[in-house]
This record gives C-alpha cells, sequence and structure tokens, in this order.
C-alpha cells in the first residue's frame, strides 16, 4: 500500500482544520486591519502585490491580475477604484505604449507601510503557531501525485 492509499485519520483532519482555523483568524485579522485603514482587503492586497513585486516596484495589469488571482478586467476594475483612491498610478511602458505599468503614489506606499508593521506585528504574535501548525498538517498529508495544473489554486476573488 503506498502512502497514497493509506486511510485517513482523524487526527489528519484535525491537524488540517487546525491549521486552516489559524490561517483563516490571521486572514480574518488582515481584513479587518484593510478596513480600519480605509481600504479594502483586495485593495491592501494590490497594494502589496505591486510594491512586492520581485525585482521592480511596479506591474503589468496582466500580472497583477495573476498576483490577485482574479480575471484580467477584475484588476482593471480594481486599479480604476485605487487610482480614484490617489493610491497608484498607470502609465504607458516607454517600450511598448501598449503595456500599461501600475505603481503606488507616495499615498498607497505610505497607507502599506502602515499595513505592513500592522501585520508584522500580527506574524510576530502568531507567526511561530502558524508554522508549527503547517509543519503538523503537512506531515500528516501524504505526497502529492504530480498533476498538471498548479499546486495551489484559489478562485477569483471580486474587489
Amino acid at each position: 500500500m503506498s502512502v497514497q492509499d493509506e486511510p485517513l485519520t482523524k487526527s489528519d483532519y484535525e491537524a488540517l482544520a487546525e491549521f486552516r482555523y489559524a490561517l483563516r483568524k490571521f486572514l480574518g485579522f488582515s481584513e479587518e486591519a484593510a478596513k480600519e485603514h480605509g481600504v479594502t482587503p483586495q485593495q491592501y492586497q494590490a497594494l502589496l502585490a505591486i510594491e512586492g513585486f520581485p525585482g521592480r516596484n511596479w506591474v503589468t495589469i496582466g500580472e497583477l491580475a495573476e498576483q490577485m488571482r482574479v480575471a484580467h478586467h477584475s484588476a482593471v476594475g480594481l486599479v480604476d477604484r485605487m487610482e480614484s483612491m490617489k493610491l497608484v498610478r498607470r502609465r504607458s511602458a516607454k517600450d511598448d505604449r501598449r503595456r500599461v505599468q501600475v505603481t503606488l503614489t507616495a499615498k498607497g506606499r505610505k497607507l502599506l507601510e502602515k499595513l505592513y508593521r500592522v501585520h508584522r506585528d500580527e506574524l510576530r504574535s502568531c507567526g511561530s503557531q502558524l508554522t508549527t501548525l503547517l509543519q503538523k498538517a503537512a506531515s500528516r498529508i501524504p505526497p502529492r501525485v504530480a498533476v498538471a495544473s498548479s499546486p495551489c489554486s484559489m478562485p477569483e476573488l471580486e474587489d
């Protein structure tokens, strides 16, 4: 019998449920923190995705859509709303005028810095618990069989 075929136990489900609950509590904290700072959770996630993009501090709409796991048109709407709030700005790429680059404004960076500090403090408080629970849950889950799709998939989130 392979590891993949081993019967699951009550403790397997409990470990994954406990991790999922702790993760959801952190995400709930994050959602509330964003709202307390005057943005939606998706707007905060977009600010972080833009500034945290590897190697540069701008993204294309397509890259933002991928980072946010939303459809292209949803990312456009999100950027429209954030631009009206003066959190981001768009400009055409110098090398390809059809490509739009989205960057944070000074106001957007200042807001993101405040939210980053709040999140960092919360992670200092609960991060070790999340790590422990993840390790516990992962050790109880049989290794994945190779699949064609990416290992993590999430439904589209709307702003």
